[in-house]
């Protein structure tokens, strides 16, 4: 069996006023899952348990987000989550502080063997 990849979903989150990056982040993966209605499991006959969620997701401030919170997020599946450098920080014109933006990728894999053509 090898892991394989079947889908690539793309997401933004913002956190406009309270400076949030964990849930910029979460606004992020909801993006990448809700824009999308893929029944990839379903088509393939696996369990949905038995996605490989790969989340990366890009932020100024790493540090500052809750992974034991994003996997929240997810109903089912195996997710792990990366946070890296990334996203935008910008800063708030009228007042101190920022908003900021989370991008996020998702990769949806399933454990299969490889078919030989």
């Amino acid at each position: 069996m090898a892991k394989k990849r079947l889908v690539t979903q793309f997401g933004m989150g913002t956190s406009i006023r309270s400076r949030d990056y964990t849930e910029a982040a979460a606004r992020g993966i909801r993006d990448a899952l809700w824009h999308n209605s893929l029944n990839v499991a379903d088509a393939f006959g696996f369990p949905r348990e038995a996605m490989i969620i790969d989340v990366q997701v890009g932020v100024q401030e790493p540090d500052a987000v809750d992974c034991a919170a994003l996997l929240k997020i997810f109903p089912y599946g195996q997710p792990a989550i990366t946070v890296v450098k990334g996203g935008l920080d910008v800063p708030r014109r009228d007042k101190d502080g920022l908003s900021v933006i989370a991008n996020v990728a998702l990769v949806v894999s399933f454990d299969m063997e490889a078919v030989n053509d």
